[in-house]
């Protein structure tokens, strides 16, 4: 996607935090000279109901993209003067910068790769508020799906190549140790031809394309996908890393994790805090399901040495709420990325078989059933976290679901602006359950903390309160 930029003389301008500012407007090529007249306007409309607060955040993400800070308010600090307006022209779309960071311009031209992100982050608002939000059915499980799909197609991710991408979860704050061996792993799968998929921000979501990109360079691979699927009330504590060349911004969480499960071929799970539980959660909660049982689906969680433990207690965990047949589903691979890379070729080689036999695509898994618990979006207030049913009894992937909730409620507090601010004014989140869940629950995200997985930088306050 080619584009041409055009800066003010006013490019020396400076926010009252003395951090350089510049002024520019941007014409896009590609998919986005072909906005309509009433997606610009509702891209444009600051009031009520409209789109351009959530453009400005989205945006402003974006042109930070690399920032070390995992709180969604630090940019708007920085950059409170920053603004952005889509305008329609005769012969396309022109997008305006305000006081935008200046960081993302070389020489007064905007880094070509920070401007496709920004215009991934226009289509993908636009699409939705239009196409998605005037979409009859978002109640029924397929509904939901159909919608997951004509967003990634917008996106034009979704590609009738043989399968070969693998999505990596993993935590955005980890160590160097765990750092290097996410890169180690993607490495290993781009010498095996693989593309990589991540939720687009730091740490393990940055390792495995990092890694990958040598990879590729040496095979001669010049197609290459680096996606990133988030969701916008994510991007802000997690700005896309600057190797993703494909960026999906889904609605929200639960359509963002549908995205994952539906376009991946396999999973590869590196240490990660709450956000990866809840993703590992929701995951095995969906394979859970009798539906699912015959589906090929490789699934490898994997760390250096040093995150062996971390591994155990999450398979501890696993085996204590789901059961053994949950632990089934996934292989544990430690310190050995050379065995990962195989291990996942070879499952994935497995699932074109299966995708062949049963006549199903191979860019998008339309036999996996998602059920409908698991794609309705889960609003966290303090009376739903609350509410949470998480005690015995229940079927696996009805616990499941609810355990995904609970995790999900801690990100948003983490994380999230809206989350954030519900527990500056209520405290924090309250969750109860059996003794047993709630006293593994509690050690698990203890262990969280002391390992510095709930935040990159500063004292990690909870947001939330395990009770029995």
């Amino acid at each position: 996607m080619n584009d041409t930029t055009h800066t003010s003389p006013q490019d020396a301008a400076h926010t009252s935090t003395t951090l350089p500012t510049v002024n520019a407007h941007i014409y896009p090529k590609g998919g986005l000279d072909v906005l309509s007249r009433e997606e610009v306007a509702r891209l444009r409309d600051a009031s009520a109901g409209g789109l351009h607060e959530l453009l400005r955040r989205c945006a402003l993400a974006v042109l930070t993209s690399g920032s070390a800070s995992d709180d969604p308010r630090a940019a708007q600090e920085l950059y409170p003067d920053f603004d952005i307006q889509v305008r329609q022209q005769d012969r396309g779309v022109r997008i305006e910068l305000k006081n935008a960071p200046a960081m993302a311009f070389v020489d007064g031209e905007i880094i070509l790769g920070v401007a496709e992100l920004l215009f991934a982050v226009v289509r993908d608002l636009a699409f939705t508020a239009i196409d998605v939000g005037a979409a009859d059915d978002l109640e029924s499980s397929a509904g939901i799906t159909d919608a997951v799909f004509r967003l990634l197609r917008n996106a034009r991710v979704l590609h009738p190549t043989d399968p070969n991408l693998v999505v990596c979860w993993g935590g955005h704050s980890i160590g160097q140790e765990e750092y290097k061996y996410t890169k180690q792993v993607g490495y290993e799968l781009g010498l095996r031809g693989l593309d990589i998929c991540t939720g687009c921000g730091p740490g393990a979501m940055k390792g495995p394309m990092k890694g990958a990109t040598i990879a590729h360079a040496k095979q001669r691979r010049r197609r290459t996908r680096y996606i990133g699927i988030t969701e916008p009330g994510i991007i802000a504590a997690e700005s896309p890393n600057p190797i993703v060349n494909h960026l999906v911004i889904m609605p929200d969480i639960e359509k963002r994790l549908e995205a994952f499960v539906r376009m991946s071929h396999g999973i590869i799970v590196f240490p990660g805090g709450v956000g990866t539980a809840e993703e590992i959660l929701y995951l095995l909660g969906i394979l859970l399901r009798e539906e699912n049982a015959h589906l090929k689906f490789p699934l490898i969680l994997t760390g250096p040495t040093g995150a062996a433990p971390y591994f155990e207690q999450i398979d501890k965990f696993i085996r204590l709420t789901l059961g053994d047949a949950a632990a089934g589903l996934y292989e544990i691979i430690v310190a050995d990325p050379v065995k990962v890379a195989q291990r996942m070729d070879a499952g994935i080689r497995k699932v074109k078989e299966q995708r062949i036999s049963q006549q199903d695509s191979f860019f998008f898994n339309w036999a996996l059933h998602v059920p409908l618990t698991f794609q309705q979006p889960f609003i966290p207030t303090h009376a739903l976290m609350a509410g949470l049913d998480l005690h015995h009894g229940r079927k696996p992937h009805e616990l499941a679901a609810d355990l995904r909730r609970a995790f999900s409620g801690i990100v948003a507090g983490n994380v999230k602006e809206d989350g954030m601010r519900r527990i500056d004014q209520y405290g924090p989140f309250e969750i109860h359950g059996d003794a047993d869940i709630m006293q593994a629950l509690d050690a698990l995200l203890r262990a969280f903390v002391a390992q510095r997985r709930m935040k990159i930088s500063g004292e990690y306050k909870p947001c939330y309160r395990v009770t029995t």
